[in-house]
């Protein structure tokens, strides 16, 4: 049993020495991050090298120190952990000069107990030279801008359906029932009425009057929807509201512009994401900032469903399949 498990060991490049466990030697000289807010502290080792911990500051000119510090040394591969953004001003002075492996920080936990940045640092340094760590996905530095537009139109987007809602709880408040009866309170008709009561307007039929033709049959409801109780708090609350509404959506159509923009190079792709059914022209932006066009960064398909979250991972334990949770790599 003992043999067995000595050649298995070989067989994934651990060799035992006595009671010590050394791993094969995969890369010839590499540095292992421990990056934070304010500093990083970095491990270099390799053949004809002595391993060294240095601290850095996370301000642009220490990096630059610290990357002529890893040329001087022949550095040519470097790990670090996906610690929220902290890795990115890193990565953006580093990413020309030397090959960065971005790994998800549960893949490389150390022993429990003995937690420094320095060993922490080492630790990954090990891992790296022995070719044990994965890296995470890095989409080229144009998909990544086109990502951050295209996340934060997104995000954008939910906040103008926080202000809608906002605003619908304040017609509510002042017993304004105008979603009651009208489909789209934020449509042509509802507008209307929204303009004129901020206005001061107060004269049902006149208010009612302001809705389009198609609406006529609904007359009647509208204006008992209309019958509510506004004072001069819930107008400033509408217009407040309805201006920034304006405010966002204008910010929309700037960034809109830029993604336009951005995508002149990817026509070819986005039409022919398109003849995906149900993928629209926005959607095949979205799909090409989140995975970009080159697919060779992706071994098959499997691959790509699963860093997309899309795959079930496995969890057994003694025999036994527990609940599989979803796959996910995505670190940025």
């Amino acid at each position: 049993m003992k043999i067995e498990y000595i050649h298995h060991l070989t067989s994934v490049g651990i060799v035992m020495t006595n009671a010590k466990v050394e791993f094969e030697q995969i890369i010839e000289r590499g540095c292992g991050i421990d990056v934070h807010k304010e500093t990083l502290t970095a491990t270099i080792r390799g053949i004809g090298i002595q391993e060294t911990s240095r601290v850095f500051s996370t301000f642009t000119s220490s990096l630059i120190e610290f990357k002529e510090w890893l040329k001087t040394e022949g550095i040519t591969h470097i790990a670090m952990e996906s610690t929220g953004v902290y890795w990115k001003p890193l990565f953006n002075i580093l990413e020309e000069d030397f090959l960065i492996i971005l790994v998800n920080a549960r893949h490389i936990k150390n022993v429990p107990g003995h937690k420094t940045d320095k060993k922490d640092s080492s630790w990954i340094s090990k891992l790296l030279l022995s070719g044990l760590l994965k890296g995470s996905f890095i989409p080229p530095k144009e998909i990544r801008e086109l990502r951050d537009l295209c996340r934060y139109k997104k995000k954008l987007i939910n906040q103008i359906s926080s202000e809608k809602n906002r605003l619908q709880k304040i017609l509510e408040d002042a017993n304004i029932k105008l979603s009651s009866v009208v489909s789209d309170v934020f449509g042509v008709s509802g507008t209307r009425i929204i303009d004129a009561i901020i206005e001061g307007k107060q004269d049902i039929d006149e208010l009612a009057g302001l809705c389009h033709r198609s609406l006529i049959g609904k007359r009647e409801k509208i204006k008992e929807s209309l019958n509510g109780k506004v004072t001069d708090h819930h107008r400033f609350m509408l217009q407040t509201i309805k201006k920034t509404i304006e405010g966002l959506e204008e910010i929309i159509q700037e960034i809109d512009k830029r993604i336009d923009k951005q995508t002149e190079s990817y026509t070819v792709e986005i039409e022919l994401l398109e003849t995906i059914p149900g993928v629209g022209k926005e959607a095949a932006i979205t799909i090409i900032s989140e995975i970009g066009t080159d697919m060779d960064v992706f071994p098959n398909e499997q691959h790509i469903s699963s860093w997309a979250g899309m795959s079930s991972g496995n969890n057994e334990s003694a025999g036994k399949k527990k609940v599989a949770e979803r796959l996910t790599e995505i670190n940025i």
